[in-house]
């Protein structure tokens, strides 16, 4: 039997991965071996020159995107049940990602055509629905790139709330439940919650999309327009992706550090669920202001680079490119470094992640319109960075979450795992009145990292050009 595992405890925080050979060969051949599944397989679903061509670009970004949240339900929310601990600890990795990726996307062509379009589109609000909307007069591509973009918009909130509810709040209060019983529950509210959002976040952006405004029916124009500068959802898509990079920043890189620092639990859960929303909004408004900065003040009434709907919406995009190489780090890396303090450590890793992130974002606009069927630029149309970031992370999660890492790692059996596991360089951090000379030290250099960030970054774009496109 594979099914019906019901392990209290995650079971990727559980087992135990080591690499098959020395050196950095492991991660050399992972690099590889990631990058050609990425690129076959945006290829035969993705590319616009391929097979499926799902880039359109709504559809292939709800794809990506609920693809993603399921891999979230099956691995954090409900711990891989049906799937028994034991199956997975001695199927071999190719035969075990194959199930696992196949029954995650089971699970989102239900919850898309099932629920979204044929329920929630065909009995409540039609802008779910393509078939719905081409009755209504409109055309069949914009049919479907509104109907998606409103399903792609659930699940960018969906996102944020399910990893936060298991990484923050610790699946409080019903960790102690059984699987599914646990699993359930947390997706249930999760996306009640999800649904709660959308309506107060996204819904008047759908209902301006309509000739006229659907005042009936969505606050028109929204509540947003006059300190966003826009009528746009994309101020909403800033902050949640914001919030969603974050979430896993947080849990990866970061450690969950500094709030496990809080003994008590109610106010350890609360504090990391406020602390990821308020760092997530902070960093959104920051990458708003560093578009100011490099490309001069967003006008209102314009297009695409000066528009301020596209920058909200380019605020996310960045923030996706801080996700890739954070989450490389802590899979494949060893989330290194370790032999400093979790502080320092914490520190360096966020240095590295966002240099990276920037050498990424630069190799992104200067090369993906050759080998990604993209169009070249920052804002034209068809260039929509977060869906190849985002299905560049999808591939990363399966192969670390569901091959265990193959080829270049392999799973220990559980006891020798045990005598393989090595004592943490880290010591236990509990808080001390020593740590304000650190606090206020590390204030500091922050506001003086600010201001120079904010003298040098104007010069710097005019001296290094990414993209002689100017669009």
């Amino acid at each position: 039997m594979i099914i019906m595992g019901n392990e209290q405890h995650l079971f990727v925080e559980k087992r135990r991965l080591a690499k098959r050979w020395k050196g950095p060969i492991p991660v050399i051949v992972n690099t590889l071996f990631i990058m050609l599944l990425f690129y076959v397989t945006w290829w035969i679903f993705q590319d616009p020159r391929g097979l499926m061509r799902l880039y359109t670009p709504f559809k292939g970004y709800m794809v990506c995107r609920w693809l993603l949240i399921m891999f979230i339900w099956v691995v954090y929310i409900f711990n891989y049940w049906p799937f028994r601990h034991s199956w997975l600890n001695r199927t071999h990795p190719l035969i075990k990602g194959s199930i696992l990726t196949l029954f995650s996307v089971g699970l989102m062509l239900l919850v898309i055509q099932g629920f979204f379009v044929n329920i929630l589109g065909k009995f409540g609000i039609a802008y779910f629905n393509p078939e719905r909307l081409m009755d209504l007069g409109i055309t069949e591509f914009y049919a479907e790139e509104y109907s998606f973009e409103a399903i792609m918009m659930f699940a960018a909130i969906a996102s944020w709330l399910s990893p936060a509810w298991v990484v923050a709040c610790e699946s409080s209060p019903w960790q102690q439940l059984k699987q599914p019983a646990r699993g359930t529950t947390i997706v249930l509210v999760t996306f009640f919650l999800s649904m709660v959002i959308y309506f107060i976040t996204m819904h008047s952006h759908m209902g301006i999309l309509y000739y006229p405004w659907q005042e009936f029916t969505a606050i028109t124009p929204p509540y947003w327009e006059k300190f966003a500068n826009t009528v746009s959802g994309n101020f909403h898509i800033a902050w949640i992706m914001s919030a969603t990079v974050v979430v896993w920043i947080y849990e990866t890189i970061w450690e969950k550090y500094p709030f496990d620092l809080i003994k008590q639990d109610w106010l350890r859960r609360l504090a990391s669920f406020a602390g990821i929303f308020v760092i997530a909004v902070a960093i959104a408004f920051f990458l708003y202001f560093a578009q100011e900065l490099a490309w001069g003040q967003a006008v209102r009434g314009t297009k695409r680079l000066m528009a301020p709907d596209w920058r909200w919406l380019h605020v996310g995009e960045m923030a996706i490119f801080w996700l890739v190489p954070s989450l490389f780090l802590y899979f494949y890396l060893d989330n290194w470094p370790r032999k400093y303090s979790r502080p320092v450590n914490v520190v360096i890793r966020t240095v590295v992640t966002i240099i990276a992130a920037a050498l990424l974002y630069i190799a992104y606009y200067k090369t993906s319109h050759l080998f990604l069927g993209t169009q070249e630029g920052y804002s034209h149309p068809q260039q929509f960075p977060m869906i190849p970031m985002i299905w560049l992370i999808n591939v990363m999660l399966i192969n670390y979450w569901f091959m265990d890492g193959w080829p270049g790692w392999k799973l220990i059996p559980a006891k020798e795992a045990e005598s393989a596991i090595e004592p943490s360089v880290e010591k236990e951090i509990n808080w001390n009145p020593r740590f304000i000379g650190g606090l206020v030290a590390g204030v500091t250099l922050a506001v003086i990292l600010y201001f120079a960030f904010l003298k040098f970054l104007p010069k710097w774009c005019d001296i290094f050009t990414i993209i002689k496109s100017n669009v």
